[in-house]
């Protein structure tokens, strides 16, 4: 499958990012590290999501600097040198020559020289943009690199005075997508939603939900998502009243609704969907109204997603229609505003009603 978001739209976010930074300072961002499930095997890797937004790089051990005003080149990526014997055995490998052809990388260097390179580039910036706390191993590097500059002052190094968040600059940056993101997520949007509805199809007496997660899974590989966003929620019965319920291993009883949360993950962007319904194909007359009055809420939502409303407002939306519904059932006790305002909705709503969607299936 083609990749839907060209070198180009790296190039220019990392551009963007750098127009934001000041002109003497220096961006530093790490690859994510690659995670051991147990003995010699190793979780399947994922990029860092910020990582990924500014370089599409999908590979481990690998440093992105992003220096503005840089002679030879502001975008600087350390990364793994080509080896025919590893690539053998765990696959091929960009390369520094690779990183400058295919990802459209200024400069490059071997991952194994950053010591002997970076602590040269640091010195002399007086702000560098970090993210100080989400690696501590890869904190402890950059501190030691700080330390040799320091050791220098006397012969006339100057170290960076100030060590600011990258986050508050790129993730302003994320929260608003590009044409290509939104066309990713759509699709990822549209594989997800077959997925549901082959996983609906299956359902019946005497299955069991890992038996639907397995149609989930099928559908996200057939079109070429590799894994889903988040751990499948696949609950049946009193199962689907846990939020976080990743079991998934119970048989389905006639007269259940199943609940599924479950998306795909396409290019690393993120779907999200829950859906719920009944094992045998037909509500209960219980399971109808309750079913009626989520669905009332979410078109309510959506109804109030437009330009000019703020964000909060799809979300008062649908909490108004469910606490009224709940009190038309006989759950809670009305008034309506009364019962809003002291959350009698709680035990049966405790969340809200949607959250940013991208990268991260919980956005930026």
């Amino acid at each position: 499958m083609a990749q839907m978001i060209p070198a180009s739209e790296y190039a220019e976010r990392r551009a963007r990012l750098m127009e934001l930074m000041a002109k003497d300072s220096i961006a530093i961002l790490p690859a994510a590290p690659e995670r051991t499930r147990n003995r010699d095997t190793q979780y399947p890797f994922r990029q860092d999501s910020d990582f990924h937004y500014l370089t599409g790089f999908g590979e481990p051990e690998a440093v992105l600097v992003l220096i503005p005003g840089r002679e030879h080149g502001e975008s600087v990526l350390f990364c793994r040198e080509r080896n025919p014997e590893k690539e053998l055995w765990d696959g091929f490998l960009a390369g520094p020559e690779g990183a400058i052809e295919r990802y459209g990388l200024a400069d490059a260097f071997p991952i194994a020289d950053i010591d002997d390179i970076l602590p040269g580039m640091i010195e002399g910036r007086s702000r560098v943009y970090y993210p100080l706390g989400r690696d501590q191993v890869f904190d402890t590097r950059v501190m030691d690199w700080i330390k040799v500059i320091r050791s220098k002052v006397r012969a006339g190094a100057q170290p960076p005075g100030e060590f600011v968040a990258l986050e508050h600059l790129l993730h302003d940056l994320r929260l608003y997508k590009s044409a290509n993101e939104i066309k990713v997520m759509a699709k990822a949007g549209q594989i997800s939603a077959e997925a549901h509805c082959r996983a609906m199809k299956r359902a019946r007496k005497g299955g069991f939900e890992y038996q639907l997660e397995a149609e989930l899974m099928h559908t996200f590989m057939e079109h070429g998502a590799r894994s889903p966003a988040y751990p499948s929620i696949v609950g049946s019965g009193t199962n689907g009243c846990i939020l976080h319920y990743i079991e998934n291993s119970s048989e389905l009883s006639e007269g259940d609704l199943v609940l599924i949360d479950a998306g795909c993950e396409l290019e690393c962007y993120a779907s999200d969907i829950t859906r719920t319904f009944p094992v045998s194909g037909r509500f209960s007359a219980p399971q109808r109204a309750l079913y009626e009055v989520v669905l009332a809420a979410q078109y309510a939502a959506i109804e109030a997603v437009r330009p000019g409303n703020h964000w909060n407002q799809p979300h008062e939306a649908a909490l108004e229609v469910l606490t009224q519904g709940l009190i038309d059932l006989g759950l809670i006790q009305g008034p309506l505003a009364q019962a809003i305002e002291t959350e009698a909705f709680k035990p049966f709503f405790m969340h809200r009603t949607g959250h940013w969607l991208g990268l991260d299936v919980h956005d930026v």
